[in-house]
C-alpha cells in the first residue's frame, strides 16, 4: 500500500482492511505518534467500560495463556489415561500368556475385563469352525455361529469393516448379544477377532453409558483383539 497522510486516507472512506494494511505497513506509526496509543479506548464487553488498547492486549494475552493452559491440562490428562490403558492391556496380556488351555484363556479374559476394564457383560461370538468347541466351556458367554448364518446379518456392516466400534449399538444387536431387558448394558464395544474379523467378535458392555463413547480411540481395542486372537488360536490347537 502506498504511504499516504492519514487525513487523505480518511477522506477516501477507509475500510477496516485498509486501516489494518496501513498499520502493518507502518510499524513505527505509534512510535511517531506516542500520544495516540494512550488515547485509544476500546469497549470492554464484560461491563461496558472502555479500556485502553494496552489493557485490551493484556486481556487477549491472558485469554490465550488460559487457552494454552487448558490444552496442556488436556494433554496431560490424555497421557495419564493412555498410560492407564496400556497398563490394563499389559495385565490382560500377562494373564493370557499364563493360560495353558482354552478354559484358562476364557478365565483370564473374564478376570481382566471385570477387574481392569469395568465390564459388566461380555460375549464371544465365534465363527471359525476350529474354535467352536469354546462354546462348550462358558455357557452363554461364548456362542459358536457358522459364518453366513442369518442371525449374523445384523452385524454385516461390522464384519465388512472389521474395525472396532464403541458407544451405542442397535437394539437388535444388543438384544442378540445381551438380552432384551438388561440394565447392565449402558455402552458397548465390538472388537473384531482375526484378520478381517475372520474368527468372530468380542462384545464388551458396561452399565455406564459414558464408559465407551463413539469418540474414543480404538487403537487399544485393536490390540486387545489381536492379543485375544493369538491366545485363542494358540491354546485351541
Amino acid at each position: 500500500m502506498n504511504k499516504q497522510p492519514i487525513r487523505q486516507l480518511e477522506s477516501e472512506g477507509l475500510t477496516d482492511a485498509q486501516v489494518t494494511e496501513y498499520l502493518l505497513a507502518e510499524p513505527e506509526f505509534f512510535e511517531r505518534n506516542t500520544g495516540t496509543l494512550a488515547k485509544l479506548q476500546l469497549p470492554q464487553n464484560r461491563n461496558g467500560a472502555a479500556i485502553s488498547l494496552v489493557e485490551r492486549q493484556v486481556l487477549v494475552l491472558r485469554e490465550k495463556n488460559a487457552a494454552l493452559e487448558r490444552k496442556l491440562h488436556d494433554l496431560v490428562e490424555n497421557g495419564r489415561g493412555n498410560e492407564a490403558i496400556v497398563d490394563r492391556v499389559h495385565r490382560l496380556t500377562r494373564r493370557l500368556l499364563r493360560a495353558t488351555d482354552p478354559a484358562g484363556v476364557l478365565c483370564a479374559l473374564e478376570t481382566s475385563l471385570r477387574e481392569d476394564f469395568g465390564t459388566s457383560r461380555w460375549v464371544l461370538v465365534i465363527t471359525d469352525p476350529s474354535l467352536q468347541k469354546l462354546a462348550d466351556l462358558a455357557n452363554s458367554q461364548v456362542r459358536a455361529v457358522p459364518k453366513g448364518s442369518p442371525e449374523l446379518k445384523i452385524f454385516e456392516s461390522f464384519f465388512e469393516s472389521a474395525r472396532p466400534r464403541s458407544g451405542q449399538i442397535r437394539d437388535t444387536q444388543r438384544e442378540y448379544l445381551f438380552g432384551s431387558n438388561d440394565d447392565s448394558v449402558g455402552s458397548t464395544v465390538l472388537v473384531p477377532l482375526g484378520d478381517g474379523a475372520s474368527l468372530g467378535l468380542l462384545a464388551i458392555a458396561s452399565s455406564d453409558t459414558e464408559r465407551y463413547l463413539p469418540t474414543m480411540s480404538t487403537d487399544f481395542l485393536i490390540r486387545i483383539g489381536e492379543i485375544l486372537t493369538e491366545a485363542l488360536t494358540a491354546r485351541s490347537t
